[in-house]
């Protein structure tokens, strides 16, 4: 059974889970009430306990509503994550307010609402929550309620002292957020990719499906219709001459007996295809991959090499033809007049080169060629791109065993040249496992 092909959601990493901010709350909500009451009730030291947890009231009081409210597994969109995120900034703000400000050790906790935002939200709401901490932080460096302290005494704190508190606040914020956005910007770029990946790898693999299936139909119509031309056949017998229905039963049976011929002629097909193209020649592999780009006005010359031993015949892999493909479509889209092809095997390697003669890879990006959304031009060409297509290429040729190198043709940097190479027993018989990750069949 084939499952229907459905577009990723490219959105679904910026939706945080519900549940995820519900439990973080509950271990906030159980430090928080075991702080207040180890240090009002056996430091003894004295501090508005009603005030501090009617606030830790509001947080417990929330996560009740939220969980009773919507399911474990319910993803939050943006500006309602922000919002709750910015409900705990407040939250944590207002104990703070009432046990010292910024002289409380516990005020580097401000700067974890932010981090999470970071990790989940868009860059904008990020900093949108960020400045708001960061306002909240200046305030409590004037605006707060004594420490406290033995015996009722208050602490005093040099101007100085609490200056560089705030400074180690604002800098922890910053370093860490933009830390952990991009970390997890990256991880959010790469499952996109592999997101789009295993599209474009399903499309392939349901187009392979349909021998496969055109088989199976004809197998399974072959016994009713081989029933409906045995019952036609004893009506014609039975009826002799009958002018009324001898000729309709007559346009019965051989209609039937035409279904019959179609579907062994679908079955013939499909046992055709499965056989000529199940494997594929080298040299058949590079006209089929260049064929669709011989129209563009680039000119794609085919330079064989060294040839040692007979040609090798591997498997058709629609991961491999895609793969490929697409690193000669990234060729002619920046060549100049000409993309150069070359190809060889011995009794070792199979090796691709892929070569045109345009400006090349800019030297401070070489290194991370491949990467999802890098692209590998310097983005003023026609055919300039994220480096995404390129990025599905490179996992899907490498899926098959290959290893890729991407390098300039001279010094100048002038022509880019991508090489594939597969140890020969790996291009002849790939990993059997190259595609479970993808194959949905």
């Amino acid at each position: 059974m084939i499952r229907m092909l459905q577009t990723p959601d490219f959105q679904q990493p910026h939706r945080l889970r519900l549940n995820t901010l519900i439990r973080l709350r509950w271990l906030a909500i159980i430090g928080q009430s075991a702080t207040v009451i180890i240090v009002a009730y056996w430091l003894a030291f004295p501090l508005p306990v009603s005030l501090c947890f009617a606030l830790i009231a509001c947080s417990a009081w929330l996560n009740l509503l939220l969980t009773f409210r919507y399911p474990a597994a319910h993803r939050l969109k943006p500006l309602a994550a922000l919002g709750i995120l910015t409900f705990d900034s407040i939250q944590l703000a207002g104990l703070l307010y009432m046990t010292g400000g910024l002289t409380n050790p516990f005020s580097l906790l401000m700067t974890v609402p932010v981090v999470i935002s970071a990790t989940s939200l868009p860059l904008a709401l990020t900093a949108l929550l960020g400045a708001l901490v960061t306002v909240m932080a200046t305030l409590l460096v004037f605006f707060h309620l004594p420490l406290p302290w033995i015996d009722g005494n208050e602490l005093p704190m040099p101007f100085l002292y609490v200056a560089g508190i705030w400074l180690a606040v604002l800098s922890t914020l910053a370093f860490t957020a933009v830390y952990a956005w991009r970390v997890a910007e990256e991880a959010r770029m790469l499952a996109n990719a592999l997101a789009a990946t295993e599209l474009v790898l399903q499309r392939e693999q349901h187009l392979s499906a349909l021998d496969g299936l055109a088989a199976a139909a004809a197998h399974e119509l072959g016994t009713p219709l081989a029933t409906i031309a045995l019952v036609a056949k004893e009506m014609e017998r039975a009826l002799g001459k009958d002018s009324k229905y001898h000729e309709d039963v007559t346009l019965l049976r051989t209609q039937s007996e035409r279904c019959r011929q179609i579907l062994t002629r679908l079955t013939s097909l499909s046992s055709t295809t499965e056989e000529h193209m199940a494997r594929l020649p080298l040299t058949s592999l590079v006209e089929e991959v260049i064929a669709p780009h011989r129209d563009f006005g680039i000119t794609i010359k085919l330079e064989p090499g060294e040839q040692i031993g007979p040609e090798p015949v591997g498997h058709r892999n629609p991961g491999v033809i895609y793969g490929f493909g697409n690193l000669v479509e990234n060729a002619v889209d920046f060549a100049v007049s000409t993309v150069t092809i070359r190809w060889r095997w011995d009794d070792r390697n199979v090796v691709f080169e892929v070569i045109d003669d345009g400006r090349g890879f800019p030297p401070e990006i070489i290194d991370r060629i491949g990467e999802p959304y890098m692209s590998t031009r310097l983005g003023t060409e026609p055919g300039g791109g994220l480096g995404l297509g390129l990025f599905i290429a490179k996992t899907l040729l490498e899926r098959s065993g290959a290893t890729l190198s991407f390098y300039n043709a001279n010094e100048r940097g002038k022509g880019a040249v991508v090489q594939v190479e597969w140890p020969r027993d790996v291009f002849l018989n790939p990993p059997s496992a190259e595609s479970a990750m993808f194959d949905r069949v």
